[in-house]
This record gives C-alpha cells, structure tokens and sequence, in this order.
C-alpha cells in the first residue's frame, strides 16, 4: 500500500523463519480482522441480493427475479474498491492505525454490497459450497506460505504482473464477450491469487520480522495485512464460482 510497507516484503529472505508468540498473535490479529471482515461482507451482501429496499438502490432485477443491470449507485460501489485502494497509494504515505482500518473496513462494505449480485446470478447452495471450497484452499495455501523456507519474493513480482493482465484481459472482453477468453481469465486468476496467498502470508511474516516490535507500525500492518488477505480472498472466491457456480 505504501512504500514502508511494500519495502517489508525485502526481509523475507533473511528473516529469522522461527516461529513466536509474538509472530502468532501478529497473524492471529490479521486472521481474526480477515475473518470479521468476510462475515461483515457476507451480510452486505445478503442484504443487499434479498432486502427489497437495499436491493433497488444497487440492481435491477426483472419480475422472475432475475438480474437485469446495475444501477449508477451498484456502478458506483463496483469501481468504489479500486479507488480507495489506488487513492491510499497518493493520499497515506504515513498511514495511521485509525487510517488504515477506516481503509480497510471502507473496502470491506463496498465489496460486500457489489457482492450481492453473485447471489442474483449463481444458486445459494452453490455460492455456499464455493465459499468453503475457497476458506479450505485459503487456509491451505496461507499455511504453505506461512511455513515454507522458500522465498517467495520473485514470484510475487511475477504474480502481481499476472493480475495487471488479468485486469487489461477483463476490461476486453467486457467488449468481446468471449465464452472461452472468460473461462481462460477464470483460470488464470485461480492460479494468480492462489499464488498471491501465499506470497502475501510470506510478507507479513517479513513485515513482522522487519518492525522489530513497532506496535503502532503492527497495527498499521495487520490492516494492511488483512486487506491484501481479504482482497486475494474474495477475488479466489469469485473465479472459483465461475466453475462452481450454479446458475439461477
């Protein structure tokens, strides 16, 4: 997100790999903010997919209750993640706790609220399913990269270039509306944020390590650590649902 914090992900190949208590609260803490922010974005959502009034602020659905669009405010909270994520870039070079999470916790709300629309689209029980498919290969993934000696560094660089493609990739075939090209974009993005997990695990580990017991840096770095989590989360989510999902 900044440039101290980006900067963190260099000691992560002469950080001491040991494991203490201290690094177990620090990750309890990003897990546990993680873990809030999912079921905070799971209720945004189920409102605003089956509460009548909230639905009509952000969709259009026809008479058999199917999506039929977006409206300006649904558009609006789509590209909202993105903004706030590229703002914090120009606008916090010295982020605060307080700042940091009012970052965080504005990312999760607006996530949630667009995330709605799966549940107009894909059945229940397959959004369901596809959920905990996703929470069993996070936790498997966050726990290579937690535990592995490897240095994940280089592959990272690699990673965050796949996801620069994957959106260029996405922003076309909003215009070529191309089954295959779709299906090859879910693919990829599979395997780029199942990457990026465990790269971002890594990191915080390194980011840790690299505060030297720094509690108001800890506190901006849980936040910041939540919310690389929570964006790999969401995004592994919805490319799984491509293939998982149940159509209504």
């Amino acid at each position: 997100m900044n440039d101290s914090y980006r900067g963190y992900a260099n000691a992560a190949g002469t950080m001491d790999m040991s494991v203490d208590a201290g690094l177990r609260s620090f990750m309890l803490g990003v897990y546990n903010k993680l873990g809030l922010g999912l079921f905070v974005s799971g209720l945004l959502a189920l409102a605003t997919a089956y509460v009548p009034a909230v639905q009509q602020l952000f969709f259009v659905v026809n008479e058999s209750g199917q999506l039929a669009g977006v409206t300006p405010l649904g558009m609006i909270v789509q590209f909202l993640p993105l903004a706030l994520i590229f703002g914090s870039m120009f606008f916090m070079k010295n982020p605060t706790a307080s700042g940091s999470g009012l970052l965080y916790w504005a990312v999760v709300a607006s996530i949630g609220a667009s995330l709605g629309v799966v549940f107009l689209i894909y059945t229940a029980t397959s959004v369901a399913t596809t959920f905990f498919v996703t929470a069993a290969a996070f936790g498997g993934l966050s726990l290579f990269g937690y535990t592995t000696k490897r240095n994940l560094t280089a592959m990272g660089s690699f990673l965050i270039m796949g996801v620069i493609g994957l959106i260029i990739a996405m922003v076309v075939n909003m215009f070529l509306q191309s089954e295959m090209m779709a299906f090859i974009i879910s693919a990829i993005g599979v395997l780029v944020f199942s990457g990026l997990i465990a790269f971002d695990t890594q990191r915080l580990k390194g980011t840790y390590y690299a505060l030297g017991g720094d509690q108001a840096q800890m506190a901006v770095a849980t936040n910041f650590g939540a919310l690389s989590l929570y964006i790999n989360f969401v995004n592994l989510f919805q490319f799984l649902l491509m293939f998982l999902g149940g159509r209504e």
